[in-house]
């Protein structure tokens, strides 16, 4: 398999530059990355510090890297994009024709991507956040009627990951419950649950991937013997179906793809942009 270095750089975070470049990136399945972050590059001597790892990184492995790259500062950019590399800018690629479509010259500010720009949308994200903390695995159900969404499933049915990221890129308040096998063996919703039914949402998994999970967390257990999550597994189903609340197969979805199903089943409304 062919192995190529990849940077992700740029004069802030890098999230931008590495998200965008990651989603090019998993359209190659025949070649091996090895991916470099080098964020905050906000300096001419920073940027060429980078200059010089891009250029090693070519003279060691005889072939150019692949620089994805988002800088808002053209002198910075050109240090870069003077090194021994395949360079794409995203910012230089799209602004421009954006300016021309929009009529507008762009302001060439830094961070506004992922900065604290707008401060309400700072604090919805953390407020949010810590409200899928507060409320991770029915440790707390004082406060579902706060609840934008209930997520419920087995034990490591992948709840808790899926909250989190509902409320980390889109300011969504979700809790989760576990169902337990006390909630399984009488086929009914517990208490907690019942009055906040239209906000449920559940997830289900393969069984033997459930196995896999759960193994590494107890090994040899009867948490995680094969027998026990195949009847954990079908009865969650069989709770779900026979009180008409949708549900997803998370096994061979990503987090990204699961909340978004999610948001937009249930109809509900993004709070970050």
């Amino acid at each position: 398999m062919d192995r190529r270095t990849i940077f992700f750089v740029s004069d802030q975070t890098g999230i931008t530059a590495e998200t965008l470049g990651q989603s090019l990136l998993t359209q190659f399945n025949g070649v091996d990355f090895k991916r470099v972050v080098l964020p905050f590059l906000n300096t001419h001597e920073k940027a060429e510090e980078a200059k010089e790892q891009i250029n090693r990184c070519f003279q060691s492995e005889g072939v150019k890297p692949v620089v994805f790259c988002t800088f808002t500062d053209d002198e910075i950019r050109d240090v870069i994009k003077g090194s021994d590399c395949a360079c794409f800018d995203f910012f230089e690629t799209f602004i421009s024709p954006l300016e021309k479509v929009l009529g507008q010259s762009s302001s060439h500010a830094t961070g506004q991507s992922h900065g604290m720009v707008d401060v309400s949308t700072y604090n919805t994200r953390i407020d949010a956040v810590n409200f899928a903390l507060k409320n991770d695995d029915g440790a707390d159900v004082s406060h579902y009627d706060d609840a934008d969404i209930i997520l419920v499933g087995v034990s490591r049915s992948g709840k808790t990951p899926t909250c989190l990221y509902l409320a980390l890129q889109f300011g969504i308040n979700a809790a989760n419950y576990p169902l337990t096998e006390e909630d399984l063996d009488l086929l009914v919703l517990p208490p907690a649950l019942k009055k906040h039914k239209k906000k449920l949402y559940g997830l289900t998994i393969d069984p033997n991937h459930l196995q896999r999970i759960r193994q590494e967390r107890r090994p040899d257990s009867r948490y995680s013997s094969l027998r026990q999550c195949v009847k954990e597994v079908d009865m969650a189903e069989d709770l779900l179906q026979l009180n008409q609340l949708p549900f997803l197969n998370t096994t061979t979805v990503s987090i990204e793809e699961i909340s978004t199903t999610i948001l937009q089943e249930a109809g509900l409304q993004r709070h970050l942009y």
